[in-house]
């Protein structure tokens, strides 16, 4: 059974994929946080500014198979002219707690890439096409090594220096948009710390920026 918060085809707004359609399919669920505000103080990550509880958003639902999941995201994808790859793009929460390599497998027969976004606390099932790790506070990274770093900065306790050993080939700093514990500062901040640096990048949030859900 796979819970859905909601699915939908947009553009990749962050990281090294910005700007490339896909089709994005958030799962309810993390085990970072409950979900409930009432929670978020205690929780591992304070930040996130996703809903991710129930099964109620836009083409959400319960799937009790990969294959009936898996038809219910290839229909959102355009039926468009070109030779553009597909991609879906598994998120959260934290996606990790349901994707399985029966619906990896049943993505890549119907012929997309497959693309992840996890906070790297779980182990990334084989068939990932590309697999970004977001870290979260102190917990322990489980998955050291995929495409793309990209962390959610400043976190006082997830310093950038502890990760940029690790085995990736991108390494993004993504300024945190949640005051107070990102402040007033925080572009400027993380700007600063990119120039200083220069192993790592810049991602800007490009779907808030321009208002692309």
């Amino acid at each position: 059974m796979y819970s859905v918060k909601e699915a939908f085809y947009s553009l990749q707004g962050e990281g090294a994929q910005v700007g490339r359609a896909s089709v994005f399919c958030r799962f309810s669920g993390c085990n970072l946080w409950s979900g409930r505000e009432a929670d978020r103080a205690t929780a591992a990550c304070r930040f996130c500014d996703t809903d991710i509880r129930g099964t109620d958003g836009q083409h959400g639902g319960r799937f009790a198979e990969a294959a009936s999941l898996a038809d219910h995201l290839t229909a959102l994808w355009p039926d468009a002219p070109g030779s553009a790859t597909p991609q879906v793009i598994f998120t959260g929460g934290e996606p990790l707690l349901q994707l399985d390599e029966a619906l990896i497998e049943a993505m890549h027969e119907r012929g997309f890439d497959v693309a992840v976004e996890s906070n790297g606390t779980l182990p990334a099932p084989p068939g990932i096409d590309w697999l970004c790790v977001s870290p979260k506070g102190d917990t322990v990274l489980v998955q050291t090594r995929g495409d793309e770093l990209k962390l959610v900065y400043p976190q006082h306790d997830a310093p950038p220096e502890r990760f940029t050993a690790l085995d990736f080939p991108h390494f993004f700093l993504q300024p945190m948009d949640s005051a107070p514990l990102g402040g007033d500062d925080t572009m400027a901040d993380t700007v600063a710390y990119c120039l200083n640096h220069p192993e790592w990048r810049l991602s800007l949030q490009t779907h808030k920026i321009t208002g692309i859900d």
